[in-house]
Order: C-alpha cells, then sequence, then structure tokens
C-alpha cells in the first residue's frame, strides 16, 4: 500500500499520526478535507499515475467534500455553525503549529491568522532543503499570489530570494486562463506531460474533482517554472528560478532588503533611457517568440525597473505561439500594452506593425526559414556583446 493510502486509511479510522504520536480523534467534515488535501498535495507527484490512490481520492472527496453536501442539512455531531467554524480554526492553528514553529521554522514576517497556514506550509519545503532560512517580508500581494521577500542560504549564492506563493483557492481570483492553456500539455510536479492515456487523471481534470483541480494547478505553476528555465538559458531578462514546489515557486529578487524593484508603470524615464528599455522589451519579445512562447500577459506592470535594467515577470499563462489559435491576437495585445506605456514616455511604437513582422518572422514562416532568421540574430547579439 502506498504512503497516500496509508495516511488516509490511519485518518479515516480517526488516527492522526503527529510528531511522532498517535491520538485518537473523530474525523469531522471540517478537518478531514484539510488533512485529504495536505496528503494530496504531498504526495502528488509520487500518486500521479497510481489507479488505487486516484480511485481511493475520488471515493473519499465524493463522500466528505463540504461544499458538494447541503448546507442546511442537520448536523449529526450537534455543533452549531459557529461552533464548527471555532473548532476548523482550531485545527488550522494546530497544523500551523505543526508545520512552522513547532519544526523550527520561526520567520521574522509575522503572516495574519488567515496567511499563517498555507504561508508556512507552501515555503517549508524550502526551508528543509536548505534553500532559505527565513522570510522577510511580504513585498507584492496579488489576486492569484503574493511574493515575499525570504533570506536566502548561504548554498544558494543568493543573500535574497523571492518566493511567490499562490493563494489558497477559496481566497484566489483566477483569470480565466482557458485561451492560454489551448495547444498545452498538462505538466506534473517533475516538469514532465501527462501521457494522453493518463485517462484517469485528464477525467479528474474535466470533472474539476480536488484531486483534478490539483493537476492543474500544479500544471499553471510549473508553466511559470520551466518557461523561466528556458529563457533564462536563452539570455533573457527574467528572474532566476531556483525551485519550485506544489504552491510556490522561489526565484532570484530584484531590489535591496529596503526596497523591491517597482514595476515600470511606476517609473518616469527620461527619453534616452525609454528608447534602450523600448528595444530591450521588444528583444526580450523576441526571445520568447525563438522559444515558441508568447508571455500572454505582458504590460508595464509585468516588468521590473532597477538601476536602469528591466526584469520581466509573471508567466504562469504562457502560451504555445504554434499551437494555440489566439496566438496572434495575444501577442498583438502584448505589444500594445508594451508601446502605450512608452509612448507615454516619449517614445512612438506601431503595435500593428511590429505585431505583424514579429508574426512573420517567427511564427508564420516555414521553420527552415525561421531557423535561419534567428541564427542571424544569434549572431547579431553575439557581436554587439562583443563589442
Amino acid at each position: 500500500m502506498s504512503q497516500l493510502s496509508l495516511e488516509l486509511s490511519a485518518f479515516s479510522n480517526g488516527i492522526i499520526r503527529k510528531e511522532g504520536r498517535t491520538c485518537d480523534c473523530i474525523p469531522t467534515t471540517a478537518t478531514i478535507m484539510p488533512f485529504f488535501l495536505c496528503c494530496i498535495r504531498k504526495n502528488t507527484a509520487m500518486s500521479l499515475h497510481d489507479d488505487t490512490d486516484l480511485d481511493r481520492w475520488e471515493a473519499y472527496e465524493e463522500e466528505f467534500d463540504a461544499p458538494r453536501r447541503s448546507r442546511h442539512g442537520p448536523r449529526k455531531d450537534g455543533q452549531s455553525a459557529k461552533q464548527a467554524r471555532a473548532q476548523a480554526a482550531r485545527k488550522r492553528e494546530e497544523m500551523v503549529e505543526a508545520s512552522g514553529l513547532e519544526a523550527g521554522f520561526v520567520t521574522t514576517y509575522q503572516p495574519a491568522r488567515f496567511e499563517a497556514e498555507w504561508l508556512l506550509s507552501s515555503l517549508r519545503s524550502f526551508y528543509d532543503q536548505e534553500l532559505i532560512t527565513d522570510v522577510l517580508a511580504n513585498v507584492k500581494g496579488g489576486k492569484e499570489a503574493s511574493v515575499y521577500l525570504c533570506a536566502g542560504h548561504p548554498t544558494t549564492g543568493h543573500e535574497l530570494l523571492a518566493a511567490k506563493v499562490y493563494r489558497p483557492r477559496q481566497f484566489r481570483s483566477l483569470r480565466n486562463d482557458a485561451m492560454y492553456k489551448e495547444g498545452r500539455a498538462v505538466l506534473t510536479a517533475d516538469g514532465r506531460p501527462v501521457k494522453e492515456t493518463d485517462h484517469r487523471t485528464m477525467r479528474a481534470i474535466g470533472k474539476k474533482t480536488g484531486f483534478g483541480v490539483q493537476v492543474a494547478h500544479t500544471s499553471w505553476l510549473m508553466y511559470e517554472f520551466t518557461s523561466l528555465e528556458r529563457l533564462r538559458q536563452a539570455g533573457a531578462a527574467v528572474p532566476q528560478p531556483v525551485a519550485v514546489n506544489d504552491n510556490a515557486l522561489l526565484m532570484s529578487y530584484c531590489g535591496d532588503a529596503g526596497m523591491a524593484a517597482p514595476v515600470l508603470q511606476r517609473v518616469q524615464l527620461d527619453r534616452d533611457e525609454s528608447t534602450r528599455l523600448f528595444n530591450e522589451v521588444l528583444w526580450n519579445i523576441e526571445i520568447m517568440l525563438q522559444l515558441g512562447l508568447i508571455h500572454g500577459d505582458l504590460s508595464a506592470y509585468n516588468i521590473l525597473y532597477w538601476e536602469g535594467n528591466i526584469t520581466l515577470i509573471d508567466f504562469p499563462q504562457v502560451t504555445n505561439a504554434s499551437g494555440n489559435r489566439n496566438a496572434r491576437a495575444i501577442l498583438r495585445r502584448d505589444v500594445t500594452r508594451v508601446c502605450d506605456y512608452f509612448a507615454s514616455q516619449g517614445v512612438p511604437g506601431d503595435a500593428d506593425m511590429i505585431t505583424d513582422e514579429l508574426w512573420r518572422r517567427y511564427v508564420a514562416l516555414h521553420p527552415d526559414d525561421q531557423a535561419a532568421d534567428e541564427s542571424v540574430i544569434v549572431f547579431q547579439s553575439t557581436a554587439d556583446e562583443d563589442f
């Protein structure tokens, strides 16, 4: 029996193993699903293709998933709604202690109560792997994720690191991502595509079960991590990815201990610097297209500015340039937003003309002609660096 099956069986029998101790308990709807989700998140990579675990998970989810049960039915345990909420809050605090303070992961940054549980559990693996030693501050809050400033472990070579942590689904405002997903395979926790013959996983995603939603979320996050790896290797101005887990991405930090790099939208540039940075952004768009990628949400709000340099961020919605019917429209939108910002800084640009030329050079051409064009650009880039 797999580790996941053992943990689920233990909990269903009323036994929780915690820090080497066992204690009898009565599983309730308010407490059992967080435990199951924790088990699934911890074992997703291991059991993604384990049919026994998938069957067991789907059966448990049907029985215990609170949102699927009537809110107005009688409570068999005699608790009022207020008592149930209080009990759930106590369980969350216990989970925070188990994943954080009791295990030695003490942070300088003091998260709010609702934030503490998912923050510490999301970053715990980075602490255990000796990638970070502390969480210092929340530097950016968002609808889908928040970014935290972390102290890097000396072995990483980074004094400071940025951790992008996704918010729990109930607190998350997700964009409509169907347009971006077209032409993209579903990625597992190790960055590999899910096999087309893995019908159980694809069925879970289609039915939007708890397991299916977690797989889709992992894929969304892995696209950002793998895209950063590819772009960084190609010389693009993006953060250096360091590590990833099922709910967080660790990468290089742009800024210093006192201030995070501002987004370009908040920066006023002079004409010469605007011209230089406009050309640099277009060059990064070309690098993406060389790899068959389109950012998908590029604007002055997703470009950081620090000491005269830019860094492009936020890549989970990265789009397949050749396998997505919306690719050209998405590219045009990215280019238009970039041109709009730089026009406000005194640098005009024809977004339609730039988009059409980029599309012609990197997407619409025959593959052999495209490869020849890319070799010319690589040669020009090398010559510029030598100069």
